[in-house]
């Protein structure tokens, strides 16, 4: 038989995703960024009819995808800060994978944690110094 409170009980419980190495609870470090796709293969991976995903992508250039998402957790064990890839099933599980290069680019509203390729080491040092005298750079010509 179920305690009063046990039943009662309006807090969320805490999400069960695990590292995959250690076993251990990862924490959240980050927000969730959603996923999109814009091709019609990755919706029919994910169990859209073609004839479905095509007119989803005719209709809409980026179809966001459900229950998928990219997010940052510590693990305790590792000492370390991840990214994974994660999706809640129907069960209401998590599965979780190292989140590919392929997957930062269907991600909405994220920078890819090692930096732009195509950006120098100069400007990419310099856009996140936070001082007034950042300029100072720029004059010794």
């Amino acid at each position: 038989m179920q305690r009063r409170c046990d039943r009662n009980r309006k807090r969320s419980k805490r999400r069960a995703i695990y590292c995959p190495i250690h076993g251990c609870y990862l924490d959240s470090v980050s927000q969730k960024y959603p996923l999109f796709t814009s091709s019609p293969g990755q919706l029919q991976q994910r169990g859209v009819r073609k004839r479905e995903a095509l007119m989803l992508i005719a209709s809409q250039t980026a179809v966001t995808l459900e229950n998928e998402w990219l997010e940052a957790f510590w693990c305790k064990e590792c000492q370390q800060k991840k990214w994974y890839h994660v999706h809640k099933s129907p069960t209401n599980t998590y599965e979780i994978a190292v989140a590919s290069a392929e997957l930062w680019q269907q991600a909405m509203g994220v920078t890819y944690p090692q930096g732009n390729p195509s950006v120098g080491e100069f400007t990419s040092r310099n856009s996140r110094t936070m001082n007034y005298r950042g300029h100072q750079y720029f004059d010794k010509v």
